[in-house]
């Protein structure tokens, strides 16, 4: 809890590590101080769930998008956030048909990680990046923008892409 005497009306809260951080008003009572902490905490904790879902969100997602985008064929076995994908966004085993994303995803605006699971559902049609996968990614509408936000990423935190000219897609690979 941060009191300011600056403050007049407004009240904001952030994370701070793992510390909520809300601040208010110098002249706010105790009441209204318990009313404002409660409200902010649950305000954050909705836009986690809504920034960092759940494994079985993502697989929800995941279905409607592949029911929306490559008519349902896409259908993957298992689809879960994991923490050591150090060079991918995003990979699938085709053979069982699991899909994992880096868990550096979470966070990122929802229609860049529905951009990389409309790219990992393309695999389980097509194995490789070509033609044909590529008309399957490119059904998805903000494709060239969300590789465009993962490339520009990856350039702000001064990691490694991937070179276009390798066949790779640059938007694919996770630098560091």
């Amino acid at each position: 809890m941060r009191r300011s005497a600056r403050r007049r009306r407004t009240v904001t809260a952030f994370r701070d590590g793992g510390t909520v951080v809300v601040c208010i008003p110098a002249g706010f009572t105790r009441a209204q101080e318990r009313v404002w902490v409660d409200r902010m905490v649950t305000k954050l904790a909705a836009q986690d769930q809504r920034r960092r879902p759940s494994d079985d969100a993502l697989a929800r997602r995941a279905a409607e998008l592949s029911a929306r985008y490559l008519g349902g064929r896409a259908r993957p076995s298992s689809v879960r956030w994991v923490a050591n994908q150090t060079t991918r966004w995003g990979s699938t085993t085709t053979a069982d048909g699991t899909i994992r994303l880096s868990d550096r995803l979470q966070g990122m605006p929802s229609w860049v990680v529905d951009y990389v699971l409309v790219h990992e559902l393309a695999h389980l049609l097509e194995h490789g990046h070509g033609d044909r996968f590529w008309e399957l990614v490119e059904a998805y509408p903000r494709t060239e923008r969300a590789r465009g936000y993962l490339e520009g990423f990856a350039t702000a935190r001064d990691l490694p892409i991937a070179d276009v000219d390798d066949g790779a897609d640059p938007a694919a690979q996770l630098p560091g």
